[in-house]
C-alpha cells in the first residue's frame, strides 16, 4: 500500500490501517477482492517478501452497461516489473470480471505514469479522458461531511 503510493508520489494520501484493509476485505461480505503475485521462496525480494505484487478490484454498476470491476490498483515491485507479472495480473483481473458477467473493466492512471498507460493501451484500453472527456471527481473529509449533513433528514 504505502510502496505504491510512494512510486505514485503520494505517501501522505495513505489514511487507512492494515487493521481497516483486512476488516474491509477479509470478512463475511468484503468491500473487495484481492489478488496476489507470489514468487518461490529461492525468488524472494531483496526485502525477504514472496508477494511481489497485488491486484485490487471492486464492483461498480454502471445505468448504461450492467456489471462493472474498478481495478483500484495494480502493483508490482520495482525489481520484478518487465517479467510479465503486471500482464498476468491484469489478464486475472480480467477473467475474474467476465466470470462475474462485467461488461467493463475500467481503472484510472495518473497522468505524469506513462509507462503505465502505455502497457492499457497496448492491451486495448481507452483513455476516456481523451475519448470522452470525463473527469474523475472525488468527495471527501471536510466536502464529504458537508454534504451528508445537507441530506435531508428522515
Amino acid at each position: 500500500m504505502l510502496e505504491l503510493a510512494v512510486f505514485e508520489k503520494m505517501p501522505d494520501q495513505v489514511k487507512i490501517s492494515h487493521e481497516e484493509l483486512e476488516s474491509s476485505g477479509f470478512c463475511e461480505n468484503p468491500l473487495f477482492g484481492c489478488l496476489v503475485a507470489e514468487v518461490p521462496e529461492e525468488h524472494k525480494s531483496k526485502e525477504g517478501f514472496t508477494v511481489v505484487g497485488y491486484g485490487l478490484y471492486f464492483y461498480t454498476y454502471s445505468t448504461w452497461r450492467g456489471r462493472a470491476l474498478h481495478l483500484e490498483d495494480l502493483y508490482v515491485m520495482p525489481e520484478f516489473r518487465g517479467r510479465g507479472i503486471g500482464k498476468s495480473m491484469l489478464s486475472k483481473v480480467a477473467e475474474v470480471a467476465k466470470k462475474m458477467q462485467c461488461a467493463r473493466l475500467q481503472l484510472s492512471v495518473l497522468n505524469w505514469n506513462t509507462p503505465s498507460r502505455d502497457f492499457y493501451a497496448a492491451k486495448g484500453a481507452q483513455d476516456l479522458t481523451a475519448a470522452e472527456g470525463w473527469h474523475l471527481i472525488r468527495f471527501d473529509g471536510q466536502s464529504l461531511d458537508n454534504l451528508a449533513n445537507d441530506a435531508p433528514k428522515d
